[in-house]
């Protein structure tokens, strides 16, 4: 184990496994079903208004989207959405819930070949129970030391995380799709942030890399992480 390097974080949503491409599986059926209200693109924006509003109340994940599907629903319908388009976004939101997870490329090989050498931490946030389950049926929970479930990743988050299960944020590295949660306050919390882009992020998701930082690195996907960890172990 490198002396510069104790602790590795992975996020889990389109990290791990796949996430995104279920979100907008599920918008473009919400818009076919408001079709009759207003264009896609019109229900995919305000959708998205409602979910930035509504984090503070329902956080990350499913149920706060269902939620906010039928509240752009009530909206874009003056309040006359029918009782049948509500029962179809409930069981939109329940097919997601459901879903089978489908991990990424290189994951299980790179989780099993760095449990032996690192401490190994799963750090993400949404619904709990969800987390749970796609982290009981991806078969990959034995590669780590923590599961980290939280409400919103911030330094503060990483400072206290890598504190707990490692030797302190210097000596971690988070890896994950999204600058603005996994990369972004990893750095300022003085971790290594590893940049792993996903063909689809949120865009709520949505920073400028920290270009400018030395703990700051992109990779096409994690096939490239062993050669950056011989790197950093120098």
């Amino acid at each position: 184990m490198g002396r510069n390097l104790t602790t590795i974080g992975f996020d889990a949503d389109d990290t791990l496994w796949q996430n995104e491409q279920f979100f907008r599986l599920t918008e473009q059926r919400f818009a076919a079903l408001l079709a009759d209200h207003a264009a896609p693109e019109t229900i995919s924006g305000h959708l998205l208004e409602v979910e930035r509003r509504n984090l503070q109340f329902y956080g990350y994940g499913i149920k706060g989207f269902t939620l906010s599907m039928i509240e752009t629903a009530l909206t874009l319908t003056g309040g006359k959405v029918p009782t049948t388009a509500i029962a179809e976004i409930l069981s939109a939101g329940r097919d997601m819930l459901t879903h089978p997870v489908e991990t990424l490329p290189h994951v299980r090989d790179t989780l099993e070949r760095l449990s032996g050498d690192y401490r190994l931490v799963l750090i993400t946030k949404g619904d709990l129970f969800d987390q749970e389950r796609k982290l009981a049926q991806s078969g990959l929970g034995d590669f780590f030391t923590a599961v980290e479930i939280v409400s919103e990743k911030s330094a503060a988050t990483y400072t206290h995380i890598f504190h707990r299960h490692g030797d302190g944020a210097e000596r971690a590295m988070m890896i994950g799709n999204s600058l603005k949660s996994d990369i972004v306050p990893a750095i300022a919390a003085g971790s290594w942030g590893v940049f792993i882009p996903h063909a689809l992020t949120w865009a709520l998701e949505h920073v400028e890399a920290p270009l400018s930082s030395p703990r700051f690195r992109e990779l096409k996907d994690l096939s490239q992480l062993d050669a950056l960890l011989m790197e950093i172990a120098q």
